[in-house]
């Protein structure tokens, strides 16, 4: 009677713990604030007839792209029926920002008029929403949860650093090009340079010496 009556309150203790309705989502070691990315896509159609885009709608851009502050981690693409031809146009005037025109543009609202091409910027943003968190007190914790600003720093960290946030969604493709040396740069340093102890131990005195 008293084994059974030891398992009805282990079984008790066991349905307790796992109650229905019960956040658990702290009771890991991953964090509930990860990086969330969010893409806003921008657009700006200019008159190129025949496919040639005149200097002052390039002028358009080049201050539409000013206004957007556009740097790495944005990418620019060129739509429309002329958007072969344009895109040279639009490629040497991204190459004042550091930036290339890339191909394939994303879905944009209604279609491109005719004798105009649409220019694209997509950009994406990593943002770690809810941080910092400390709405919840350490103590007491009979739940044994992480602390609900855990997580913020290392990933905010990480959206603050990351150049390109799309890295975080795909890896980058290769190029197909390799060069040894450039992989073997660190190694190489690694090897050929002398110890900092190999010339001794520096004399050094606390005394200011005497004029």
């Amino acid at each position: 009677m008293v084994r059974k009556t030891i398992a009805i309150l282990l079984v008790s203790a066991a349905a307790a713990c796992t109650a229905p309705g019960q956040d658990t989502s702290a009771r890991g070691l991953s964090s509930v604030h990860e990086p969330v990315l969010n893409r806003s896509v921008f657009a700006l159609d200019v008159a190129a007839p025949g496919g040639i885009i005149p200097p002052a709608e390039l002028a358009r851009v080049d201050g539409w792209f000013r206004s957007l502050g556009v740097g790495y981690g944005d990418s620019i693409f060129v739509d429309g029926p002329y958007a072969e031809t344009a895109r040279a146009q639009v490629a040497e005037l991204a190459g004042n920002y550091g930036m290339m025109v890339r191909a394939a543009a994303p879905v944009t609202a209604g279609m491109v008029a005719p004798d105009m091409v649409r220019v694209v910027v997509s950009r994406t943003r990593v943002d770690v929403a809810g941080c910092p968190d400390w709405s919840v007190p350490s103590q007491p914790n009979v739940l044994n949860n992480s602390m609900s600003n855990f997580g913020c720093a290392l990933n905010s960290n990480l959206a603050a650093m990351v150049a390109d946030p799309e890295d975080l969604v795909h890896g980058r493709e290769g190029t197909g090009v390799g060069d040894a040396a450039t992989a073997t740069k660190a190694v190489t340093f690694y090897r050929t340079t002398p110890p900092t102890g190999a010339e001794g131990l520096q004399d050094i005195s606390t005394k200011k010496d005497k004029e």
